[in-house]
């Protein structure tokens, strides 16, 4: 009888010991499924921002290009600016502005 007493005891043992292991497991993957769900839409969002990077790097470009950078030294609140010596200005190598084709809204929001 004590034997008997023994082995359930210890298979009841193995039991719990077996459900928490499987409740973890299964609450692991339910965290895993939870983040796989996520993914699509952290990704849509990303291109939304990558999207908007591209957009406000084209305007930037657009805004620094010398034409538009001309314009607006004629204007009267940029009177007080003068044009650097030769000697003073610094060239640094690197890409060419994109062509402006949204220039015209800098230039009608400052009116």
């Amino acid at each position: 009888m004590k034997s008997y007493w023994k082995l359930s005891i210890r298979l009841l043992f193995c039991i719990v010991i077996a459900g928490f292991v499987l409740y973890f497991y299964i609450e692991n993957q339910n965290e895993l499924t939870l983040l796989r769900l996520a993914i699509p839409v952290e990704v849509k969002a990303l291109k939304v921002i990558q999207e908007q990077n591209v957009r406000l790097k084209y305007l930037i470009d657009c805004f620094e290009t010398p034409t538009h950078l001309m314009e607006l030294a004629q204007k009267p609140e940029y009177a007080h600016l003068k044009h650097p010596y030769t000697k003073d200005v610094i060239k640094l190598p690197g890409r060419l502005p994109l062509t402006c084709i949204e220039c015209d809204e800098f230039s009608d929001r400052e009116r």
